[in-house]
């Protein structure tokens, strides 16, 4: 009678072995599948939030109605094109009307309130032809989704035959860029959205030979090593004096990121948007609208970006 032949070491460890390399090959394999469907789906959302974040900052035509405009954008929010800046614009049959504002705070809070007013505006600012009640319905409508604190700043501008008219609520105001800097405060400044505004209206005359700059607390609140805000001096008023529109932007937005890199690293420390726009000779100059009387005093031309 013959005994069976008992398996060595070796042949023990294959019938351990083996069953163990076939199982860790099915699993890379199964891993290396999960990472390639994650990256796939990944790749997907990332390309989603880019669309949905570039209907939000539409870009503005170079031409809009007659007054042409350039603008610079950028986010302090890693990897996000936006954030609580926001600017849109629509064409009246009276000339453009844009809007620039800024939301308290940063991150997705922010770009939610964003996306909020800029739905509202686009769903009013064609059919509301009075400023102050535009200004009074986007407080209604975006009430709801701003938290006990939260408040948002806001600059309205219809540009007219030789003019513009203003309703700010709590923004920093827009400089008027002639022979001098001029910085178009409120006569009478109103609190921002959500914390009940108070919207007035102000005209101020505008020539083909003068620019205006709508911006956002990014700009004006740039800080170097020490603490100091950017000066609006003669270096603001040269870059702004540019040849053309997108020069200077350029040129301002590097001397914001100059004046502010000793301070936070990049320069990059806030929001940031700018708004340049310029009538364009035999389109905006036609005679100029009379003043209603809810209106302040229209400020006086300035003269040539090219004098000093």
């Amino acid at each position: 009678m013959s005994v069976a032949a008992q398996p060595t070491v070796p042949d023990c460890a294959l019938l351990v072995v083996g069953p163990l390399l076939a199982v860790h090959g099915l699993w890379t394999v199964l891993m290396a599948r999960d990472r390639i469907r994650c990256k796939t789906s990944l790749a997907r959302m990332t390309r989603v939030a880019e669309l949905t974040q570039r209907a939000l900052v539409r870009p503005l035509p170079a031409d809009l109605g007659g007054l042409a405009t350039a603008v610079r954008t950028r986010s302090a929010s890693e990897g996000a094109l936006v954030g609580g800046d926001l600017h849109d614009a629509v064409l009246l049959p009276s000339g453009p009307r844009l809007i620039v504002g800024d939301v308290a705070g940063h991150g997705l809070d922010a770009v939610r309130v964003s996306a909020a007013v800029l739905s509202a505006f686009r769903h009013a600012a064609a059919t509301e032809p009075d400023l102050v009640r535009l200004a009074h319905i986007l407080d209604d409508r975006v009430r709801d989704d701003l938290g006990d604190e939260d408040f948002v700043t806001l600059l309205l501008a219809d540009f007219v035959p030789g003019a513009v008219r203003l309703v700010n609520c709590g923004h920093p105001p827009p400089l008027l860029v002639g022979r001098r800097l001029e910085v178009l405060e409120s006569p009478c400044p109103s609190p921002p959205l959500g914390l009940s505004p108070t919207p007035s209206l102000q005209a101020v005359l505008l020539t083909p030979e003068q620019r205006m700059l709508l911006y956002t607390d990014g700009f004006t609140e740039a800080r170097d090593a020490h603490g100091t805000l950017l000066a609006l001096d003669r270096r603001v008023r040269a870059a702004l004096g540019a040849l053309t529109l997108d020069e200077a932007l350029a040129n301002l937005v590097g001397l914001v990121d100059r004046h502010a890199a000793a301070h936070d690293g990049d320069g990059h420390g806030d929001d940031l948007t700018l708004l340049l726009v310029q009538p364009t000779a035999g389109l905006l100059t036609g005679p100029v609208l009379p003043v209603p009387k809810n209106e302040d005093v229209p400020s006086a031309p300035q003269g040539n970006l090219g004098q000093s």
